[in-house]
């Protein structure tokens, strides 16, 4: 199997950091796409890899740069986690994506076949990619990967104007328990690097580990995320106290290139009683509105039921598998693909007839 061409090459990352050379495709502090940055990237690398997993980056020449995996079959991946709103193909300023597309193309059609996860669909350039990917050999074939729920927000909304837009059940609920918590629990905002951070970091451990999620496969990620984001004044970590300082809620956002999105949140159990997460999440994005004036809400992956009752929209979230048909196992994976895909709409098409 190759390791590199003329033009392209993989390049082996440490878990250290990305090298410098990365700085020409990363989105620059507190612009473009935070899932793009080096302190994502190097939160990920330090905390955040699959055993017997290995990054790398494919990167060509002409300016295109994938941050991948190759996992213990040796087959490449992106370099997505459990965490990862959105990921893509990286390009420099100025690039051609078709012709770099069809460059990088060109070199991993030698490859297995590749699953890269947590695409846009809609992403500017993704349809040149997918062009150039295809002229080189590859055959790019989707599937739907995870729903993430958001919300656009006009140019000079305040919170009064998002609560009044919000189901009639959850503003009174969001009025009634944002009065009670007046008089029982306390607010505390963490935005910045210190001691007020650690606190913060232990109570949304305490609260999580009072709470109802599953087993975290990157236990370390979380802290490491918070520390790394406050570092470049993208975290906002918000706590709910009793008053006698015990934490009931705790969540954190980042806020990147005028955008807010929720990465994790969690309340104790033991206090489901005050609905401290509803009143926490009221708090906090109050203060996204009013405060940080974001332009959108992000309530991150997945399709829970309570988040249409805080944003409106849903978007998509793709993967795509790519492969050369022209090799037998990238004809097989094609071949597994149609065949799910396949087996999907039928079910589909069952249930509407039932239905």
């Amino acid at each position: 199997m190759p390791y590199a061409t003329d033009t392209t090459r993989l390049v082996p990352l440490a878990r250290h950091g990305l090298p410098e050379i990365c700085d020409a495709f990363l989105s620059p502090p507190g612009k473009g796409d935070f899932f793009a940055s080096r302190a994502w990237y190097d939160t990920v690398l330090a905390h955040a890899l699959p055993p017997n997993a290995t990054a790398l980056l494919a990167l060509s020449d002409e300016g295109l740069m994938l941050p991948l995996l190759r996992d213990a079959e040796g087959a490449l991946q992106s370099l997505t986690t459990p965490y990862t709103l959105s990921w893509k193909p990286l390009l420099a300023a100025g690039v051609e994506p078709r012709q770099a597309a069809r460059a990088l193309g060109q070199f991993l059609r030698n490859e297995r076949p590749l699953r890269l996860d947590a695409l846009d669909a809609n992403a500017t350039g993704m349809d040149d990619i997918l062009g150039g990917l295809r002229s080189a050999g590859l055959v790019p074939m989707s599937f739907l990967h995870f729903g993430n729920w958001w919300q656009p927000l006009l140019k000079g909304a305040c919170w009064g104007n998002y609560l009044a837009a919000r189901p009639p059940a959850l503003r009174t609920t969001i009025h009634r328990k944002l009065a009670r918590a007046a008089r029982d629990s306390r607010f505390e905002l963490v935005t910045q690097h210190g001691g007020e951070l650690e606190a913060g970091i232990q109570a949304y451990e305490d609260v999580r580990a009072r709470s109802w999620k599953p087993w975290e496969p990157f236990p370390d990620f979380d802290a490491a995320l918070m520390r790394a984001a406050s570092r470049v004044g993208a975290l906002r970590l918000g706590v709910l106290r009793d008053n006698a300082g015990v934490a009931m809620a705790a969540q954190y956002w980042i806020v990147w290139g005028g955008q807010a999105a929720l990465l994790k949140l969690a309340h104790a159990e033991d206090a489901r009683a005050a609905s401290p997460g509803t009143v926490l999440t009221a708090r906090m994005i109050r203060w996204l509105i009013d405060e940080d004036r974001v332009a959108a809400l992000d309530f991150g992956r997945g399709d829970d039921a309570y988040k249409p009752l805080w944003v409106a929209e849903r978007r998509q979230r793709i993967g795509l598998i790519l492969a050369n048909p022209l090799r037998p196992a990238g004809l097989m994976a094609l071949a597994r693909q149609a065949a799910g895909q396949g087996r999907r709409q039928a079910l589909q098409w069952i249930g509407k007839a039932q239905g």
